[in-house]
């Protein structure tokens, strides 16, 4: 039998220390997004750019979504809104797609273990290290190279070996801008995008792999029946955090500009959030700022829920409905026996 010490040791529940050491993460997460958040509710339904207690409504929203609401400049901001969430959609879209397809396969690669290839290391480390890089260095360093003047590097290339007659717009171009900046997200973001989606393949079950192998699987037919199904979780997370990313692309749009004017085909949401919030001074516009951003946090659940849905386990759901209606059933049967158990 236990000595009562022992027992009076096994009755000390340490749990409850737990909670003293996460307690500073949530009183700074309270602290620092809570009343920011709770702050931006406030201030979506205020005037812009005069006294906090002029109480507006919801005519920011009016105004942002339908031109209405705030008389004739409505309309223009209206039309600027749709522009700028119509840029970050695109331009989000654009750098996702061939940076998932690129990491899928960078992944698939490195993890195959028939393939030897030397230096696996060394390439990972090359390839994750984009990421690390700050946006204002990698900013200033495309506009040096795409300048649009023929004395840029790229362009001073091209016209040296006859490629083309004049200077690209790699700035100012419409076109020309939104392609370089959806390369310069998708150069920075797929090393990320890559290890995530190798460290979810190497958690794989290798005897699955193994099996194939034996039956004579070819490596397309591996890829497409074993590891994109068993991957869908690691995929939705990285569309779930690429699209957060994606719609609150702000530092590079904002610095990847010629001077001081930018360039309105690759001006996103942040961008205008921060402009009507910040570059306004002395008259900001807090109540756009605030509207906007309450928009794209509800076009960001929007697209989440949609994506949780979409890529939800069917037969889980199946079998839950069903534990649901035999449960229905059964209580239904003890209702009409008086509630006595059988």
């Amino acid at each position: 039998m236990a000595s009562a010490a022992q027992r009076n040791i096994r009755s000390v529940s340490y749990a409850k220390y737990g909670y003293f050491f996460i307690l500073p993460f949530f009183l700074v997460y309270c602290f620092f997004q809570i009343w920011p958040l709770i702050n931006t509710f406030i201030l979506s339904v205020y005037g812009n750019g005069k006294a906090v207690d002029e109480f507006i409504g919801l005519g920011n929203f009016e105004a942002l979504l339908f031109g209405t609401g705030m008389g004739r400049a409505s309309t223009a901001i209206q039309e600027t809104f749709f522009q700028v969430l119509g840029n970050t959609l695109i331009v989000w879209i654009g750098n996702f797609v061939p940076q998932i397809a690129i990491s899928l396969a960078l992944a698939v690669w490195f993890t195959d273990a028939k393939l030897k290839i030397p230096g696996k290391g060394f390439f990972k480390v090359i390839m994750y290290m984009p990421n690390i890089i700050t946006a204002a260095s990698v900013a200033a360093l495309f506009l040096k190279l795409f300048d649009d003047s023929k004395y840029g590097v790229v362009n001073n290339l091209f016209l040296t070996w006859g490629v083309i007659d004049e200077p690209i717009k790699f700035i100012t171009g419409v076109w020309e801008s939104r392609g370089m900046i959806m390369f310069i997200q998708a150069w920075m973001w797929f090393g990320n995008t890559m290890i995530m989606l190798m460290s979810g393949i190497m958690g794989l079950n290798p005897s699955l792999f193994e099996a194939a192998n034996i039956d004579g699987a070819s490596s397309g037919q591996v890829f497409r029946k074993i590891t994109l199904p068993l991957l869908r979780p690691i995929m939705l997370y990285t569309l779930i955090t690429s699209m957060i990313g994606g719609l609150q692309m702000f530092d590079i749009p904002y610095m990847y500009t010629k001077g001081t004017q930018r360039n309105e085909y690759t001006k996103t949401v942040a961008v205008f959030i921060y402009e009507h919030f910040r570059e306004k001074m002395p008259n900001p516009n807090y109540g756009f700022s605030g509207a906007a951003s309450i928009i794209l946090f509800i076009i960001t659940i929007g697209l989440g829920s949609i994506t949780f849905y979409m890529n939800r386990d069917k037969d889980a759901a199946a079998r839950k409905k069903e534990r649901k209606a035999a449960a229905k059933k059964l209580k239904a049967q003890q209702k009409g026996l008086g509630g006595m158990e059988i």
